[in-house]
């Protein structure tokens, strides 16, 4: 496989993955206030995403994926609201373990890392248009 062939699988990998990522960022973001709907269960718990690099035999390029989407370990912050539905026998209710900023942050990155692989991609397809432009020329 040749090179710009390679370099547009590469980055077509990165798209489907900071993709991916995005929703759970997305999702995330739109649970942060999510509490239990019974007495002392447990509200939305915050996800993460860990990518890994894979081998691609045809083009020999390092892709990347999704190696794994996991539940936040932290623990749930507790606040005292004995009115809520969620609040348990002491009046406390716990609270996702998602920190609005981190999010924010995470989206911010992730939105970065798309726009670099859609601007690989527009370099490639400009190199192969000047190609082809040569080899009309010779």
């Amino acid at each position: 496989m040749d090179p710009l062939s390679a370099s547009l699988r590469v980055a077509g990998s990165g798209l489907g993955s900071q993709s991916a990522r995005m929703r759970i960022v997305t999702e995330n973001l739109a649970n942060a206030q999510s509490t239990a709907t019974v007495p002392g269960g447990d509200p939305y718990q915050r996800k993460t995403v860990s990518f890994a690099a894979e081998l691609d035999k045809a083009s020999g390029a390092s892709m990347v994926r999704i190696e794994a989407i996991r539940n936040d370990q932290r623990a749930f912050p507790l606040e005292y609201d004995p009115g809520n539905v969620a609040a348990d026998e002491a009046g406390y209710v716990k609270l996702p373990n998602v920190n609005v900023l981190i999010e924010m942050a995470d989206m911010r990155e992730t939105n970065r890392a798309y726009e670099a692989n859609i601007q690989v991609m527009r370099q490639v397809r400009d190199l192969i248009s000047m190609t082809i432009d040569l080899m009309r020329g010779a």
